[in-house]
């Protein structure tokens, strides 16, 4: 039986668990892919790379040059680029692409959200529902905030990039939260707005829970929806079938 080659194209959770498993079959050589935006990233079983492939052509010279046989893009479901230069370099090689996406998050009953489609909607809501600001976007587009009246905390893993509102204070911390911490945090920094990206999953959903529980309204960033093109699951075991056998 022939070895199969697997890039996964990672940093989520859902990408280091396929890697853990694809790692332990004897069938499979996988090497997981990470962009590196994260300065402490943690780092899934088997080989990885770290940093871009320089756009479209670059991945697909990479994926030629090592005789990869399948590619799982299981980024971060707002890593819209990364998805769109998949599914265009692995159509240009001729090599079967699947994603593997985390299912988004769906208000339930005393949630209020206000779902906007990008940063710019979601400044833009802001203004209109509160003056203390919980931002849970990551590290990347707070200038899309910075020039928001009001009082501003952010949570990032690492320091955001670009410019910040005029009143803001960075909270560096990684997931998972609990939703007790979360309602005493909004508690003690007096949080009347919450926002966030659909990201989806456990690893962050506390703060969704602790905002229903104080009756605080939270603006959510929608998904750049994956190209109907692609196939893709919200699967783990689907995701594991596929790799040996792609269709």
């Amino acid at each position: 039986m022939s070895l199969r080659r697997v890039l996964i194209l990672g940093g989520t959770r859902e990408a280091r668990t396929l890697a853990a498993r694809l790692d332990a079959d004897p069938a499979i050589d996988v090497v997981s892919s990470l962009a590196g935006r994260v300065r402490e990233p943690v780092l899934p079983a088997g080989r990885v790379r770290i940093g871009g492939f320089g756009g479209v052509d670059g991945l697909a010279q990479w994926v030629r040059d090592n005789g990869i046989d399948a590619v799982v893009d299981a980024t971060h479901p707002f890593a819209a680029r990364i998805t769109a230069n998949a599914a265009a370099a692995t159509r240009d090689v001729g090599v079967p692409l699947l994603v593997l996406r985390r299912p988004e998050w769906v208000a339930g009953p005393g949630d209020r959200w206000h779902v906007v489609p990008d940063l710019s909607a979601a400044a833009e809501a802001v203004s209109r529902l509160g003056e203390r600001v919980f931002l849970t976007i990551g590290r990347q587009g707070v200038d899309a905030f910075a020039h928001c009246p009001g009082r501003f905390l952010i949570r990032a893993i690492d320091p955001p990039d670009g410019r910040l509102p005029a009143d803001a204070e960075v909270l560096l911390a990684r997931g998972p939260f609990t939703v007790a911490d979360e309602i005493t945090l909004m508690g003690e920094y007096g949080i009347d707005v919450v926002v966030t990206k659909n990201s989806g999953g456990a690893l962050t959903s506390a703060k969704l829970e602790a905002a229903r529980e104080r009756g605080i309204p939270v603006v959510v960033v929608a998904r750049t929806p994956i190209p109907d093109s692609v196939t893709s699951t919200s699967e783990l075991d689907v995701a594991l079938r596929w790799t040996h056998h792609p269709n």
